[in-house]
C-alpha cells in the first residue's frame, strides 16, 4: 500500500462519512467521476473493496471498516504534524479546517473571505455536515474549529457565541396563515410542515418548539436540504422552521414570508467550537479571533431584515 496517497485517504474517509458519493463530491468540490475514481484506485492498491454498492446505495465492507480506522488515524497524525509546523512558522501560513452546519454556509463562507485577505498565506479547509455529523468531525480531531448552533454535551468542549442566530416559521406569500396579523400555536397542528432530518440543529430547535406549545404537525416531509425545503416552501408544498438567515434573499424579494407566531422567532446564538484539550495552531487561533470580533457585525450587514426580526423578539 505505498502507492495509497493522502488525497486518497481524505477522500475515502468523506465518503464514508456520507456514503454517498454524490455528497463526498460536494463536499470536496469534485465531480463524483473524480471521487469514485479516487476510490478505485485507493481499492486497487488495498488489493479489497472498501465498499458493497448496491446500485445507488453503498455500504462499507468489513475491510472498509478497519481500514477506515487507520485511514482516520493517519489523517489525524498529520494534521497535528501540520498544526506543529504551523506552530513554528506562526500565523502567516498554515492550513485551518474549519466544519459548519449547512444552515451557516449562508454566511462562513463570507467571514473566511475577510479573514484570507488579511492572512494569504493561510490555507482553509471548509467541511459541511449536519450537527451530529459535525459533532463526529470534532470527535476524530478532522476539524480544527466548527460553527453551530448548539455546542456538543458529549464532548469536552470550549464554546463561544458570537452572534444571534434566529429561527422561526416560514411559509409561501400567497399562504393563508401569511395574511394573518398572529398565527396561533394551535393552527400549525394542521399544517404539513417539510423538515430537516433527525441529527440537524434545526430539526431539534423545532422539536422543542413544538413539544414547548404542546402541538404535533398533521404530516411532515423530510428533506436533507435547506434550499430544496424553501424552493418547496414557496411552492405550496408546505410551511417549514429554519433558519432566518437561510432566507434573506428569499425575504427581500417578496418569495418567502415568517409567519408571525407567539414565542417566535427563536433566537439562539451562532457558537465558535474547538476541542477543549486541542491545543490550536496560530492560524486556527486568528481564525477563531477572527470569527468572535467579526461575526456579529458582518451577520447584522448581511441579514439586516433577519437583524430588525430578532431585534423586536
Amino acid at each position: 500500500m505505498l502507492n495509497v496517497s493522502i488525497r486518497q485517504l481524505r477522500v475515502f474517509t468523506t465518503v464514508a462519512r456520507h456514503l454517498s458519493f454524490a455528497r463526498a463530491a460536494e463536499e470536496l468540490h469534485l465531480t463524483p467521476p473524480a471521487v469514485s475514481m479516487q476510490v478505485r484506485d485507493l481499492e486497487s492498491a488495498v488489493g479489497l473493496p472498501l465498499f458493497d454498492r448496491r446500485g445507488r446505495q453503498i455500504a462499507l465492507t468489513t475491510g472498509g471498516e478497519y481500514f477506515l480506522l487507520h485511514a482516520r488515524r493517519v489523517l489525524g497524525s498529520l494534521k497535528d504534524a501540520e498544526d506543529t509546523i504551523a506552530r513554528l512558522k506562526g500565523v502567516q501560513a498554515g492550513r485551518v479546517t474549519i466544519g459548519m452546519v449547512s444552515t451557516a454556509k449562508f454566511f462562513v463562507p463570507r467571514l473566511l473571505a475577510g479573514f484570507l485577505r488579511d492572512h494569504p498565506g493561510v490555507e482553509v479547509d471548509l467541511a459541511e455536515a449536519n450537527r451530529e455529523g459535525l459533532v463526529d468531525l470534532l470527535r476524530r480531531n478532522e476539524v480544527d474549529l466548527a460553527v453551530m448552533g448548539t455546542p456538543p454535551r458529549e464532548l469536552e468542549t470550549r464554546s463561544e457565541p458570537f452572534a444571534a442566530h434566529p429561527l422561526g416559521i416560514i411559509a409561501a406569500p400567497d399562504h393563508p396563515y401569511a395574511l394573518l396579523p398572529e398565527v396561533p400555536p394551535a393552527l400549525l397542528s394542521r399544517e404539513r410542515f417539510l423538515v430537516r432530518e433527525p441529527g440537524a440543529g434545526t430539526r431539534a430547535a423545532m422539536d422543542r418548539y413544538f413539544q414547548s406549545q404542546q402541538i404535533e404537525p398533521a404530516f411532515a416531509v423530510e428533506i436533507r436540504s435547506n434550499e430544496t425545503i424553501k424552493q418547496a416552501v414557496i411552492a405550496g408544498m408546505g410551511i417549514a422552521f429554519l433558519s432566518l438567515h437561510t432566507i434573506a434573499l428569499e425575504m427581500a424579494s417578496g418569495l418567502l414570508r415568517v409567519l408571525d407566531v407567539p414565542g417566535l422567532p427563536l433566537v439562539r446564538r451562532w457558537q465558535l467550537v474547538h476541542l477543549t484539550a486541542k491545543l490550536l495552531s496560530p492560524p486556527a487561533e486568528a481564525l477563531r479571533y477572527y470569527v468572535l470580533e467579526q461575526g456579529e457585525s458582518l451577520l447584522a450587514r448581511l441579514f439586516p431584515g433577519v437583524a430588525v426580526a430578532a431585534a423586536e423578539r
